[in-house]
């Protein structure tokens, strides 16, 4: 089994369960492709008598990959979304972040975890993903997200106007400080903030959430995923801002943007014991009577 390893930031507290992390997959012989930047940051604390192998991106991941480790939080799995793409590489998250929800193997559970992998007892969940369509060049190449896309307005000036459509069909103006619309996937982060609703990962639909909207009766809506949504935005600035899950573009208010289903998915790898109803009792307190 070959397996990529990709971590975005670490402080030395994180140390000792990166080392385990290595030292877990080394004695169950398996293969390991650093990502070069976090290989470099962690080099001291190694004593490998060969340079491994390395990649920096999504051009030189090795396509026989079986696997992409994710070390960190939520954000750190969303950025391994690009370099996976159309690949099918399934992906892993280790939390060492805070909430934890897509990077859901705690660290008291890494051991389990690689068991898991070595013993074949895991699932594969797929999940979809939102594609952008734009009259300009955006995202480099990756004009997908796995939890939402977003427009705002780009600095403290007035609200903004966004003017949505269903198909080509008139739905909504929003007058608020932004759109949100997530996927399953990103229900239940900027969209659950913003008061949407919780989607199950399996549902085949997106969730239409405004930021902060100036009208009272302006709730979220869930519409069937082989909608094409697009958007006319109007503001008194010149600029605003768009984005896919953690990556932002500044636009001007004449491109022309539309999002729909992305053609491919991706996967990610949930150890038995794991489930989708443990994960939201877990993170966010479902439940749970917090007044003792």
């Amino acid at each position: 089994m070959l397996v990529a390893i990709y971590n975005r930031t670490f402080e030395e507290q994180d140390v000792p369960i990166l080392l385990h992390i290595l030292q877990m997959l080394e004695r169950h012989k398996i293969q390991i492709v650093f990502y070069k930047d976090f290989y470099e940051r962690l080099q001291s604390h190694l004593s490998y008598p060969t340079t491994p192998r390395m990649f920096t991106g999504k051009k030189d991941l090795p396509p026989n990959t079986d696997m992409l480790f994710s070390l960190g939080g939520d954000g750190t799995l969303l950025d391994t979304v690009c370099f996976v793409g159309s690949s099918n590489i399934p992906l892993i998250g280790i939390n060492l972040g805070r909430l934890g929800f897509l990077a859901a193997i705690p660290q008291e559970g890494v051991d389990n975890a690689i068991l898991s992998l070595v013993r074949g007892s895991y699932t594969l969940e797929k999940r979809t993903l939102i594609h952008l369509d734009s009259s300009i060049p955006l995202f480099d190449g990756a004009p997908f997200a796995l939890n939402e896309f977003t427009l705002h307005r780009k600095d403290s000036s007035s609200m903004i106007r966004i003017h949505t459509y269903l198909n080509g069909e008139f739905l909504n103006t929003y007058w608020a400080d932004g759109l949100i619309v997530a996927t399953p996937t990103g229900s239940t982060g900027y969209s659950l903030s913003c008061g949407g609703p919780v989607v199950f990962p399996q549902t085949s639909s997106f969730v239409i959430t405004p930021v902060a909207p100036h009208n009272l009766n302006t709730r979220s809506i869930v519409v069937p995923d082989d909608n094409v949504i697009s958007f006319e935005i109007e503001g008194r600035a010149e600029q605003f801002l768009c984005t896919l899950d953690a990556r932002t573009e500044s636009i001007p208010s004449s491109v022309q943007l539309a999002v729909k289903r992305e053609a491919f998915t991706v996967y990610l790898v949930r150890p038995d014991e794991h489930n989708f109803l443990n994960t939201i009792r877990q993170k966010l307190y479902w439940g749970i009577d917090r007044r003792n």
